[in-house]
């Protein structure tokens, strides 16, 4: 599934356009066509494809690991899930196997979503403060100072891999960027929440940010067989390692589930104490 890092990729090449695509800012939609009803969350499909026309795009962004188009009257929200995916290509471009939605500009370009597994959906809003309500701070929130952040790990007492993995206590992290933000501060993907003190939560939280940050220069990370713009996949240290030597201490890497989510560790770096 595409984390943060690689739906800030996508909104960004869509921003600012790539070496085989236009930026879609300031360009007017044409048509829009839904080609399967189950991808539209919100509203229906007849209120979709009436609506869209004539729209220009105003605004490209990310909230968690939503992308939002915000257009001249309404705002477009995407979530990915496990295999979604955006391209920009030119209208006359045959449809892909499993394109599931297209949005056809007046420039010639259409921005197709692509997903195999079924499992993306589409919202056309016309704000998404309903729909965002519930999200935890962004990563990078000014507001998330380390002291707040102490704060909230001692109210919330979970193993600390599933309260970062939660969406309503910080907004963009996946499985990924969370084993590899566990590792640089050194800490067991299972230790309570609330054991950790506030030199802890101030060293998780900028591995935390150094984290996503690298994964972005990085344009995300390519392992699966959906989003290949990245190569952060080339400076895993733990995450699909097992078995490997830490590059730290040079034990092998382990892998155990974590709430049903397979999770990488080196069991000598990240001590599970002050449980």
């Amino acid at each position: 599934m595409p984390e943060l890092p690689e739906v800030e990729t996508i909104a960004r090449n869509l921003r600012r356009g790539t070496n085989s695509a236009p930026s879609l800012i300031g360009q007017t939609i044409q048509k829009a066509r839904l080609l399967w009803s189950r991808t539209l969350a919100e509203p229906d499909a007849d209120t979709f494809q009436g609506l869209l026309p004539g729209q220009k795009v105003v605004e490209i962004g990310r909230r968690a690991k939503f992308l939002t188009i915000t257009l001249s009257e309404s705002i477009l929200v995407f979530h990915l899930r496990m295999s979604g995916d955006l391209r920009v290509e030119p209208s006359e471009s045959p449809l892909a196997k499993h394109d599931r939605m297209a949005l056809d500009f007046q420039s010639g370009w259409r921005l197709g979503f692509n997903d195999t597994r079924k499992f993306g959906r589409v919202w056309l809003l016309n704000d998404t403060n309903s729909l965002f309500a519930a999200l935890g701070l962004e990563p990078d929130d000014p507001e998330l100072t380390p002291k707040r952040f102490h704060e909230i790990l001692q109210q919330r007492k979970r193993a600390i891999k599933p309260l970062l993995l939660d969406q309503h206590f910080i907004a963009g992290l996946g499985n990924i960027y969370t084993d590899e933000a566990l590792f640089s501060a050194g800490i067991h993907p299972l230790r309570s929440s609330e054991t950790l003190d506030q030199e802890d939560a101030a060293k998780l939280l900028e591995a935390i940010r150094s984290t996503l940050a690298r994964g972005i220069e990085a344009n995300g990370a390519s392992i699966d067989w959906v989003y290949r713009g990245g190569s952060f996949q080339n400076n895993f240290q733990v995450y699909q390692q097992t078995g490997n030597p830490c590059p730290r201490c040079g034990q092998p890497i382990n892998k155990t589930t974590v709430g049903q989510r397979g999770t990488h560790f080196c069991p000598n770096c990240q001590p599970l104490t002050g449980e």
